[in-house]
């Protein structure tokens, strides 16, 4: 089994659009993350929910978790609120997620010591400089557990 066969379309978003989209778009598709875009539409970073959620906790609540209960359910349900105005850049973490990238060709194999490796569920593949989709972990494993079974 190959990238090219394992390949399915995934979400992008530009490094210079709005942070909300992006959270927007991870909720409505279900995302754990998303892959983001240079101006030339090359794959540049991953963009992690986790990293969109320590932009709208506090950072007092994230030195203390424990400070979290004293946060009302009001104040809590508007902190999405804190992207507001912020492009995708300005949330990307400061050490960049550096985004693993296969050809077509890589086998199976090669992406899941790439996963392994990089600590990453999500590899995008590039043929050539054209981005064509993604391989994220659950894909991989779901094919590969088919042709197990």
């Amino acid at each position: 089994m190959r990238a090219a066969d394992l390949v399915e379309p995934f979400p992008t978003v530009g490094i210079d659009d709005d942070a909300m989209d992006a959270a927007r778009l991870m909720a409505e598709q279900r995302l754990v993350g998303v892959i983001v875009m240079d101006p030339d539409g090359r794959p540049h970073a991953i963009l992690p929910g986790s990293q969109l959620l320590r932009m709208v906790v506090p950072p007092y609540i994230q030195a203390d978790p424990a400070l979290a209960r004293v946060v009302d359910e009001g104040h809590a349900d508007q902190m999405c609120a804190r992207l507001a105005g912020k492009r995708v850049r300005d949330v990307l973490p400061d050490e960049k997620i550096s985004l693993a990238v296969v050809e077509p060709d890589a086998t199976a194999m090669e992406i899941a010591a790439l996963m392994t490796q990089s600590h990453t569920p999500l590899v995008a593949v590039l043929d050539g400089d054209r981005y064509v989709g993604a391989i994220t972990a659950s894909g991989l494993f779901r094919r590969l557990l088919a042709v197990t079974a």
